[in-house]
């Protein structure tokens, strides 16, 4: 004989009236006995116990008679019917009630809440009921109909998935599969149970795991300067919403933007804006573990049908476990899976949403042009960033410090934050110097860790202090050009020329003058192995510029600019296509770098205003960088055979006269013959290199 085996579980003191009566309505009308009691013993002792049949099993001279057994359970469970005890527990009773208040459920739904609520939540009830197996979904109305006395057309309408418990989220019938009675009817939460039969308290608080109230704003819409032209749209139009002015329903603003930025701040400063409450679906459990895709769903559309007749915004952040596709595998995103009904969401949602995300790649265009307002928050300008750190960290850094933090875009707002808040802990282990170089290092580690360059990197942003534009060979003088761009703050120069040649500090010197904030970008920083990834970092180049106002400058532009009458693959052409489009729209100072001018797209060179020359310093530019090279090393100056042999080096450039400055630092030069011979080494290495182009051993 085969025993079926049960999952052991501890007997409970005592069930609920109306536990008893369903227990034994599981085991009398609809045969939950002909599983528990079996010819020689009980399939499952604990419930056996729990039913007041425990003789059959401890006394062991008394032998095990199923007959003797099925008749006692029939009168148990006459006995029940007689007393009918319909009681639920007195909390779960009022909690419902008060569900039922917020989401408008009938008498027949609060019944069969309270019923399911009670089956998660009662380990006996929930074996009584894995006596009738696996379920379909018509058979769990009959099942219910029995047990809480209801016809059947009731339980069905309520059951519906267009009834109030299934668009609320509160109950839903697994419809894919045969199960269990509990498996089949799927309650809101993991504790949604535990909360409604034990907390006395208001519907928001019994929601906690699901949804609940977001944290005080901590900044105001005035932090968000970047965002004024979003704002200006998206204020007065939320505004409208939450006073059901003119807007009724379908009101979803998607927000993304990397992390850190303040996605979740600007929700909360738009609610405290507004002056209305902001509920965060939950991401994840009391217990910290995450929430599936499918389970947020849900508990979204709770808050639809809890909070539409409240002052309210809701709260939907990192959505990429719903809306982005997985690669892996081919396996498709939540919401994919549910396009239909994300699409009703999205269009007929009574509670105001905000989707937060950190990206926007991957997710479906169909879904995207859903939304009424699409808002990117990115890492603010620099101005912005100092008034951030100095709030921040202000009283942490030295100036020079925050000048370098200011300096590096990557440096995200919540970054800061996080970083003052760990040196301001153990403030007193530090003087002022080593607070800022806390400060710093720990910046710097989280940079990097991020994938971002650290501080550091903003050091090629600055000019060396002996600067000067008298030291460039350009066919047309470079201070020439300062008064018109001045003037107009517009202008698109493409400076060509061999490496070292100076077009870079240019390019730095005039953001200067210009007092235009610098925003350089390496071809390496541009361009990516992923088909389509270049030409989304172009334009957010270009867009970033427009918005901060800055002088955007791209080294090595032949990379994106190669004539494309010789490109042999389609991702080729478009990229060359973007930079061309962008250029064009662009309205602010663009300056291009090239070592390489043969071979850059003819169409591409009829966009720049201005194409810039530069060469190898003249001769008496070369002795003037000798001077102050000799200056700035604590050196003899230059006489007449040192001023001579540099008159022979044809190819210098003040990049070579920087490179023996960096060797100065830790190979120091004994005097000014010194300093030129290693300038004759640098000249005859690039004459090698000339050499050997196009020779063949």
């Amino acid at each position: 004989m085969t025993v079926r085996r049960r999952r052991i579980r501890p007997v409970p003191q005592e069930l609920a009236p109306a536990a008893s009566l369903w227990v034994l309505r599981i085991m009398m009308p609809l045969g939950g006995h002909r599983d528990l009691v079996g010819s020689m013993c009980f399939s499952n002792d604990h419930l056996a116990r729990a039913l007041g049949l425990g003789d059959w099993i401890d006394d062991d001279e008394r032998g095990f008679d199923a007959a003797l057994v099925r008749a006692r359970l029939r009168e148990l469970h006459r006995e029940a019917e007689r007393n009918a005890e319909r009681k639920v527990p007195a909390i779960l009773h009022a909690n419902v009630a008060r569900l039922a208040a917020l989401v408008g459920m009938s008498a027949t739904e609060c019944r069969i809440l309270e019923f399911a609520t009670m089956l998660h939540h009662e380990r006996i009830l929930d074996d009584a009921a894995e006596t009738l197996g696996n379920l379909s979904a018509a058979k769990i109305v009959d099942v219910l109909s029995t047990l809480l006395e209801l016809p059947p057309d009731e339980v069905r309408a309520a059951l519906a998935a267009g009834g109030v418990l299934a668009r609320s989220g509160l109950l839903t019938v697994d419809r894919a599969i045969s199960g269990s009675l509990r498996s089949k009817l799927d309650l809101l939460s993991n504790r949604f149970a535990d909360s409604v039969v034990g907390l006395d308290a208001d519907p928001i608080s019994l929601l906690r795991d699901t949804v609940a109230p977001s944290a005080p704003a901590r900044l105001t819409l005035d932090d968000f300067p970047h965002l004024e032209q979003e704002l200006a749209i998206l204020r007065p139009y939320l505004a409208r919403t939450v006073a059901r002015d003119g807007v009724h329903q379908g009101v979803n603003v998607f927000v993304y933007g990397a992390p850190g930025t303040g996605k979740s701040e600007l929700a909360r400063a738009l609610a405290a804006e507004l002056g209305c409450e902001l509920f965060e679906v939950a991401s994840e459990d009391e217990d910290g573990d995450p929430v599936g895709g499918e389970r947020r769903l849900r508990a979204y559309r709770a808050a639809q049908s809890f909070f539409d007749r409240r002052r309210a915004l809701l709260l939907f952040d990192e959505v990429e476990d719903v809306f982005a596709d997985d690669g892996m595998f081919g396996q498709r995103s939540t919401a994919q899976r549910r396009k239909a009904w994300i699409n009703r969401t999205l269009e007929q949602n009574q509670v105001p949403t905000l989707w937060l995300s950190n990206s926007i790649d991957g997710i479906d265009p169909a879904f995207l042009r859903r939304f009424d307002v699409l808002v990117e928050v990115q890492v603010p300008p620099r101005a912005q960033r100092e008034r951030i750190l100095q709030a921040a960290c202000g009283d942490l850094v030295d100036p020079p410090t925050l000048a370098r933090m200011a300096q590096v875009e990557t440096l995200a707002p919540a970054v800061v934050d996080r970083v003052a808040s760990v040196v301001r802990t153990i403030r007193d282990q530090f003087d002022e110097r080593g607070a800022a170089r806390a400060v710093a290092w720990l910046a710097n580690r989280s940079l990097e860790a991020q994938g971002h360059a650290g501080l550091d990197a903003g050091a090629a942003s600055r000019l060396p202090p002996d600067y000067h534009p008298a030291i460039l060979n350009a066919d047309t003088e470079p201070a020439a050009l300062l008064p018109g761009l001045q003037h107009a703050r517009s202008g698109r120069i493409c400076l060509y020329g061999p490496p070292g040649t100076g077009k870079s500090a240019f390019g730095r010197w005039l953001s200067e003058q210009l007092e235009m904030p610098l925003m350089l970008r390496s071809a390496s920083e541009l361009m990516s192995k992923y088909v389509g990834e270049s030409e989304k970092a172009i334009a957010h180049a270009f867009r970033q510029a427009e918005r901060e106002g800055a002088l955007l400058m791209i080294d090595e532009v032949d990379s994106f600019l190669r004539d494309r009458e010789g490109a042999r693959a389609s991702w080729e052409v478009t990229r060359v296509n973007e930079m061309l489009t962008r250029m064009e729209a662009f309205g602010g100072v663009f300056i291009a770098s090239t070592n390489l001018m043969d071979g850059i797209d003819p169409a591409a060179l009829r966009r720049f205003d201005l194409k810039l020359r530069f060469g190898y310093l003249r001769p008496e530019q070369a002795l003037l960088m000798l001077e102050r090279q000799c200056a700035t090393l604590g050196l003899a100056p230059p006489g007449a055979c040192d001023t001579e042999r540099l008159r022979g080096l044809p190819q210098l450039t003040p990049g070579d006269f920087a490179a023996l400055a960096r060797r100065h630092r830790f190979a120091p030069f004994a005097g000014c013959a010194q300093l030129v011979a290693a300038l004759e080494q640098e000249c005859a290495l690039k004459r090698g290199r000339q050499a050997s182009i196009g020779f063949l051993a």
